[in-house]
């Protein structure tokens, strides 16, 4: 699968809400070309040709390139949080909550590599106050995971020495995929997902 198939193709749904059609394919160049380059050593012409465009037309749909940066982790961040949020809420014990949310999240960092690296790794080149809302949003993250281990710890499903620590732990260990994560290696998203759920549930010593 192509850069291209990938963002356009696999993170549809959390596109969906760009519009109009113009706007939305100058962010999934923005994401294309942030992935591939990084933020700092791409321009609104890089972007503008990637989505066919002239750059005048970028500053119609968006007035600067930290924009277009800040959309793109809100919306990804966004969808984090409903992933997470959505497993923390489901029926069943800790340890199942605990292995959905995991196994959920992994998927959603190998499947969308390159959004999830531009939406997890590009976060300095933000300016304060985007970055203000995108760290609100990271902490309802962790605070949905968080809550879970509490509820596994007050149920003995648990045996956690740290919550806080292990919550960041879990995090940064699904955060990682996208670095990592290749659709040519060895595993799918789903075989990820599965390995990781599994490793998080040893780590907080699930009964």
């Amino acid at each position: 699968m192509s850069t291209a198939e990938e963002t356009a193709g696999g993170e549809t749904s959390a596109w969906a809400e760009v519009t109009p059609d113009a706007a939305r394919r100058l962010l999934i160049a923005a994401v294309e070309a942030f992935a591939e380059r990084g933020y700092h050593a791409t321009t609104t012409r890089d972007i503008a040709g990637r989505a066919g465009m002239s750059p005048a037309a970028l500053y119609i749909h968006y007035k600067t390139k930290e924009e277009l940066l800040h959309r793109i982790s809100r919306i990804g961040h966004e969808k984090a949080l409903d992933i997470l949020r959505t497993a923390a809420r489901r029926e069943g014990t800790p340890a199942e909550r605990l292995s959905d949310a995991v196994s959920s999240f992994v998927r959603w960092h190998a499947g969308g590599r390159t959004t999830a690296r531009v939406v997890q790794y590009e976060l300095d080149s933000l300016g304060p106050d985007a970055l203000a809302e995108i760290l609100a949003l990271r902490r309802r993250c962790d605070a949905e995971v968080r809550g879970i281990i509490e509820d596994g710890m007050g149920a003995g499903d648990f045996d956690v020495l740290d919550v806080k620590g292990t919550t960041l732990a879990v995090l940064s260990l699904c955060i990682d995929v996208a670095r990592w994560f290749n659709v040519d290696g060895p595993w799918t998203p789903d075989e990820v997902g599965a390995l990781y759920a599994d490793l998080v549930l040893r780590m907080v010593g699930a009964k």
